[in-house]
């Protein structure tokens, strides 16, 4: 339920269309073969690219998987154990699994090895002696049709399409709909012979991490391959615009390895108990800053996307001879405006103690690298992630608050030096600000629900020179059609926001529940079950619309709940925010 009255005294104080109308909203579509919908970027001529999650159908290759081992059993049992406390029957069998092919025909069967293989608590998912699995895919929104835009997976050898082991982070679009993201190599089922074993061991391996990619509006890829690509190297690619002579695109890239890395490489990485390949994944994860010196880099592209140049833009911080050779450093670049400023986020030195390292949100400006938050004022951490054509700035930074960590948005105008933290939903809600236009709108989402156990994440909308944000949901209409039924949708995040005052994010709604494979999913009695999913939509303004007033203010509690998410989010992901935490 949504209440109105303390938007509609907020929207009294505001001149302009974005907040003197109700917004309307439409779906922008979610591909048929996933659950869920998201929206990453959209360019002012209108390209809109996002992620699909949650796929049906996910390939699962049993051919090597020894059923008797004892991981496999324990699973089985603790997943029968959880059926007879639902009251309910287990449906298949490890021998059905492994011999009838019930993963193609029995949603409980291929629900459970979802489950299992992505299962972190048994290990399995950093287990590279097990298949990996991916359900996030980058997406095109056009004509209310929804298209997948693969960025490096490949077709399986194995089984009938693509492999669905890749990491796919599909970031920003151009003017003219040439689009940006990153994402790893596919895995390939190797056979591997320790030096211990006689017999050989089925391995899952690729040839690297992360790399960064730009794609043409038809789709032809040119990887962003850095010039430091020893063990595969890394890069990523956050933010593109259209230039006169062709395009800028800004990420980050690796450069070198630090000495100390190097040794650890050398002492574990031998291709004797396990392949090189899965070693370097392993210290990559397990280092707390990861194996790779890596740097916020621009690339400068040609019409044709032929790479003409590539420019290292820096750190916050100078670190000394000793440090690095002892730890890796680490700068990204997550935007940049018509300007040419650009923004992000960069390791850097702690105010109270020199040698503890922080991250904290930058700007990238004049071959100058500035961290502009106030460290004295508690704040830990952050990240720079959007800027308009006036150099003003958006993101977060992260303080302790009543003894949790929580997030703060804020915006920074690079022309005065002025940062300020706008008053959220709550003292100690989290927020974000995703995105800024030119006339100085941001959108985000923050936290609702002051208990810890209820807390959900609505998003908003703020004006800057006014101190108060607004819950998009308190401009969208109370009820459905038939003017009875509460409204169906509610926004959780919004990500972009145009010179059209048009938001562009992510509702949830209640549809009929759909399993693994796809299929409808009823309870005990037949019944048909239902959950909250997540979409991407648009919401545009409604000239001289009204704010509805839903109920009276002392009612006032937001009650709307957020996606319902199942037990295998860990692989699928609600991706809210997504955008905000893998572009770091």
């Amino acid at each position: 339920m949504k209440y109105k009255l303390l938007a509609a005294s907020i929207l009294a104080t505001l001149s302009t269309s974005a907040t003197s109308a109700t917004y309307q909203l439409s779906e922008l579509g979610t591909l048929e073969d996933a659950k869920y919908s998201y929206v990453s970027d959209v360019s002012e001529s209108g390209h809109i690219i996002g992620f699909a999650n949650g796929l049906y159908n996910l390939p699962i290759d049993t051919s090597y998987i020894d059923f008797g081992e004892s991981v496999v059993e324990s699973a089985y049992d603790s997943e029968e154990a959880a059926y007879e406390l639902s009251d309910k029957e287990i449906t298949f069998t490890l021998d059905d699994i492994d011999n009838n092919d019930a993963v193609s025909t029995n949603p409980d069967a291929h629900s459970f090895m979802v489950s299992f293989l992505s299962s972190s608590s048994l290990g399995i998912s950093t287990n590279f002696e097990y298949q990996k699995l991916s359900s996030l895919i980058g997406v095109v929104f056009s004509d209310e049709q929804v298209t997948e835009q693969p960025l490096f997976d490949i077709a399986s050898v194995d089984y009938d399409g693509l492999t669905r082991s890749t990491t796919n982070i599909f970031n920003a679009v151009s003017e003219d709909g040439v689009m940006v993201g990153w994402g790893s190599a596919p895995y390939d089922k190797v056979s591997f012979t320790p030096d211990d074993e006689d017999d050989a061991e089925t391995w899952f391996t690729h040839e690297f991490i992360e790399r960064g990619v730009v794609i043409s509006s038809s789709g032809v890829q040119v990887p962003l391959e850095p010039e430091f690509n020893e063990y595969g190297g890394t890069s990523r690619a956050n933010d593109i615009i259209k230039t006169n002579s062709g395009y800028t695109v800004v990420g980050n890239a690796s450069i070198d390895i630090p000495l100390e890395r190097e040794e650890d490489i050398e002492d574990n990485c031998d291709n004797e108990d396990e392949p090189t390949s899965v070693c370097i994944n392993l210290l990559n994860s397990n280092i707390s800053r990861g194996l790779f010196n890596k740097r916020a880099v621009k690339w400068e592209l040609d019409e044709s996307l032929n790479i003409t140049s590539f420019e290292e833009l820096g750190l916050a911080l100078a670190p000394d001879e000793d440090e690095t050779e002892d730890d890796a450093f680490t700068s990204t670049a997550l935007a940049i405006n018509e300007n040419g400023v650009i923004v992000g986020s960069s390791n850097t030195r702690y105010y109270k103690d020199d040698d503890t390292i922080i991250t904290m949100p930058v700007y990238f400006k004049d071959g100058a690298v500035t961290d502009f938050i106030d460290q004295e004022d508690d704040w830990i951490s952050g990240s720079a992630v959007a800027i308009n054509d006036n150099d003003v700035i958006t993101g977060n930074a992260v303080k302790f608050i009543e003894g949790t960590r929580r997030s703060k948005f804020f915006y920074h105008d690079i022309e005065t030096g002025n940062t300020v933290f706008p008053t959220d939903y709550f003292s100690s809600s989290s927020s974000y600000g995703n995105d800024i236009n030119n006339q100085g709108y941001i959108v985000g989402e923050g936290e609702v629900g002051v208990s810890d156990n209820t807390r959900r994440k609505e998003a908003f909308i703020y004006k800057i020179g006014e101190d108060t944000i607004t819950n998009l949901n308190d401009l969208l209409p109370c009820y459905d059609t038939d003017g009875e039924t509460d409204y169906g949708y509610t926004m959780v995040e919004a990500t972009s926001i145009n010179e059209n005052n048009e938001i562009f994010g992510t509702a949830t709604k209640t549809v009929e529940k759909r399993d693994t494979l796809g299929g409808i999913e009823t309870d005990v009695n037949g019944e048909i079950e239902y959950e909250s999913v997540a979409i991407a939509v648009k919401l545009t303004p409604i000239a001289n619309g009204e704010v509805e007033n839903c109920a009276a203010p002392e009612a006032e509690e937001y009650e709307r709940s957020s996606a319902s998410f199942p037990w295998y989010t860990l692989l699928l992901l609600p991706l809210v925010g997504l955008r905000r935490v893998f572009r770091f």
